[in-house]
């Protein structure tokens, strides 16, 4: 299909994108399908500007850096700005009727913002805490019109058929515990909120070594916090007061080792989750491209077949 496609072409044709989706459902023995998107796509809808770049990843043309940015920022509707991903779901679960449940997800809002305010990735990300400090008013006037889009699509993505959404703030961990709960946290909490208002599926909040924040993601609204290889299954679980449920955690550079090994990694999360149902196994991150894929069948294999003893 990489041959074929450029990847927004891949995520831009509806039949595409399902095909996509359907390949690891109809090659695994996996439990949920995920949409073939991307979280910044639905930025284009704002007025901003979308390539991707070989060897560069994403770049947008014309970052967001000053109150006239933010202001420029145009209001949309993602039925309509992201409708190629709505109809992708939309075959997608025609396909798989309701053989398993189908995930939509979407970028958190600070995730997305730093992406708009750099211009693409950054380990830093310098100009994003400077508009943070020296502009909070500015800072939170985005975010809300981030806030818009993000539950906007989400809902949208629920009425199109997914089954469950997630939130990816990716780069959160890049913050302090005191920055996140300033300029974060009620932002992730009003998206969530709203979701939840308009529809009655279940929402996961992941972001990548926040354990820091666990108090705080504790009371998101989230019913599922996703948990990076960063920390133990059942420490990050404590650590969020046993209130949610929580997903992960296998390092996926783990499936490049060999089978004893990731055999003995998996069966360490496993005993951790102590047969509760409130333990989702998933690997800490996305899945590398270049992951063998009879490591992946052969794990999930290995995870419905494994048997622990329920916990107390």
């Amino acid at each position: 299909m990489r041959e074929r496609y450029g990847f927004l072409q891949m995520v831009k044709i509806p039949e595409v994108a399902a095909e996509v989706t359907l390949q690891p459902a109809q090659a695994f023995d996996i439990d949920a399908a995920i949409i073939f998107a991307d979280i910044l796509p639905p930025l284009e809808g704002l007025g901003i500007e979308l390539t991707f770049e070989k060897g560069e990843g994403p770049v947008i043309h014309n970052p967001v850096r000053s109150p006239a940015d933010i202001a420029a920022l145009k209001r949309c509707d993602p039925r309509e700005t992201a409708a190629y991903t709505l109809d992708a779901i939309r075959i997608v679960q025609r396909e798989l009727n309701g053989r398993i449940p189908l995930f939509g997800f979407s970028g958190a809002p600070f995730t997305l913002a730093s992406y708009a305010i750099e211009g693409g990735g950054s380990r830093e990300y310098r100009r994003t805490k400077q508009l943070m400090y020296r502009d909070p008013q500015s800072w939170h006037a985005l975010m809300e019109k981030l806030n818009v889009l993000v539950s906007d699509y989400l809902i949208a993505q629920v009425e199109a058929g997914c089954n469950i959404v997630q939130i990816f703030d990716s780069w959160a961990g890049s913050l302090s515990p005191n920055d996140f709960a300033e300029y974060v946290l009620p932002h992730v909490k009003t998206v969530i909120a709203t979701v939840r208002a308009a529809t009655d599926v279940p929402i996961i909040f992941f972001g990548t070594e926040m354990f820091g924040m666990s108090s705080m993601l504790s009371d998101v609204g989230a019913d599922v916090i996703g948990l990076d290889w960063r920390v133990q299954l059942d420490e990050g679980w404590a650590a969020l007061g046993h209130k949610v449920a929580v997903q992960g955690n296998l390092d996926p550079m783990t499936l490049h080792a060999p089978w004893p090994e990731i055999e003995r990694r998996a069966a360490d999360i496993l005993r951790r989750a102590g047969g509760r149902p409130g333990h989702i196994f998933n690997v800490g991150h996305g899945i590398l491209t270049e992951t063998p894929e009879e490591n992946v069948g052969r794990l999930v294999d290995f995870v419905h077949n494994f048997v622990v003893e329920p916990a107390q």
